[in-house]
């Protein structure tokens, strides 16, 4: 039985390609779409369950392709003959199999057969064959190879190296996401003060995700006009992201720590397509030992309700982030109505995260919750989240307030301050390393503009 299939292609090869796939035995040509709108309502309408499509086409990106495969629709990927940039960016985008717009019909009826053999919507791709992308293990992956090798003649290409991981430190980092409900609780501060601390020892890539108000380019003094965040994930979404793009996007702003900057104006959150996003997160984990993600404080999904399942996410980011996550951190703040909303934040995590949070009560003092604040935030936490573990960090606002102004850490600004040392000990606590004693500050660098 051959499977409809739809396809997007440039008019330059279009004509070609369509007569090929209407002499094949293994899918029929359901719907020549003239544009990418017209592919993506296709697929979502079910008219189709392959797809061909061009690389140059206008309008296709890694979240095009992520949204063919979430409506399990398999991908064959096709660029301009030549192109190894084209090329290489399907691969980044998770596309299955790739052929060149001129291949031969028994180089696509070889492509098509591997993609077939494979499983629907395994997108995570671990060996890379020329024209075919293998992922995993098991009959379908050992098919795919094994098809792969017998068109080798015909499409004697190399696949594209992956980044070298930074000498001395293990391949695959770690991503900490720092959330927090809404009402201003020192979400920033913490991100970029645990980012600091993290970085007394490894690579750390502090990422500014809120797409309500980005904070980290003030608070660190970086007064670069381009969004280092909005520049990697467009391009994720255009295939040419590598770890060496995220290094010249995010400098280096203290020893072993860098940024990606947020957005400076919270109208472009569609820039922040969640598909890119998780993609630049997959390449900095590569790369860094640590990615410490500031997300916003919104998880609503209120665009399901719209019934537009295209519509771009606001809180997509935040969403991936979590998942990205090996650890969440939630922050709250000290006072009756900061401690009301962590309750209820950790609560509605539960829903997002399978392991639970590390949670972080910032700007601890006497004034907002009467004597012995430490006890009784402990007591109230417990008693009405049932969260018995909990990092406390005392209010210190003029180090705050010097750091901000400085456009420092607190370990640069104030490395005394009680604070700061809270905050590094939260730091040993995430990294499962014995505190040190040793709070000496990092030498900042700053790059301006």
């Amino acid at each position: 039985m051959s499977l409809p299939a739809l396809t997007a292609v440039t008019p330059r090869w279009e004509g070609a390609l369509a007569g090929h796939l209407g002499r094949s035995e293994q899918v029929h040509v359901a719907r020549r779409c003239a544009d990418l709108p017209e592919l993506l309502g296709c697929a979502a309408a079910g008219v189709g369950r392959l797809a061909v499509v061009s690389v140059d086409l206008r309008g296709v990106d890694r979240s095009a392709v992520a949204t063919l495969v979430e409506q399990d629709v398999r991908v064959l990927g096709v660029y301009p003959p030549g192109d190894e940039a084209g090329r290489h960016a399907l691969l980044r985008w998770n596309v299955l199999a790739v052929v060149p717009a001129d291949a031969s019909a028994g180089v696509l009826d070889t492509a098509l057969a591997a993609l077939l053999a494979h499983p629907t919507g395994a997108v995570t791709a671990i060996q890379e064959h020329p024209g075919v992308r293998g992922a995993g293990s098991g009959s379908g992956a050992a098919e795919m190879a094994r098809l792969a090798d017998s068109a080798r003649g015909d499409t004697a290409e190399s696949p594209p190296a992956a980044p070298e991981p930074t000498e001395g430190h293990e391949p695959q980092g770690r991503v900490v996401a720092v959330w927090g409900p809404t009402g201003a609780p020192g979400r920033s501060t913490v991100a970029v003060n645990l980012a600091a601390e993290l970085a007394r020892t490894d690579r750390v890539l502090l990422v500014d995700a809120d797409t309500y108000g980005g904070s980290h380019a003030q608070m660190l003094a970086v007064l670069d006009e381009a969004p280092g965040v909005a520049a990697a994930v467009r391009a994720a979404d255009q295939g040419t992201l590598d770890s060496t793009i995220v290094a010249q996007l995010a400098p280096l702003v203290q020893d072993q720590l860098q940024v990606l900057t947020g957005l400076p104006r919270a109208d472009r959150w569609p820039e922040l397509r969640e598909h890119a996003f998780a993609d630049v997160l997959q390449t900095a984990n590569s790369v860094w030992s640590w990615t410490v993600v500031d997300i916003g404080f919104c998880l609503e999904q209120d665009e399901e309700i719209s019934f537009d399942t295209l519509a771009p996410r606001r809180n997509g980011v935040a969403l991936t982030g979590l998942d990205a996550a090996d650890e969440v951190l939630v922050v709250g703040t000290a006072d009756p109505i900061g401690l009301q909303r962590l309750v209820r934040a950790v609560a509605e995590l539960r829903d997002h995260v399978a392991d639970p949070p590390r949670v972080v009560v910032t700007r601890v003092r006497s004034s907002a919750v009467g004597r012995n604040p430490r006890e009784r935030i402990r007591e109230v936490l417990s008693r009405f989240g049932g969260i018995e573990q909990v990092h406390l960090v005392p209010e210190d606002r003029e180090a705050c307030d010097a750091a901000l102004l400085q456009g420092e850490t607190l370990s640069t600004a104030r490395p005394t301050s009680p604070a700061r040392l809270a905050l590094a000990e939260l730091a040993d606590a995430v990294a499962g390393r014995t505190s040190t004693g040793s709070r000496r500050g990092g030498r900042v660098r700053r790059r301006r503009s």
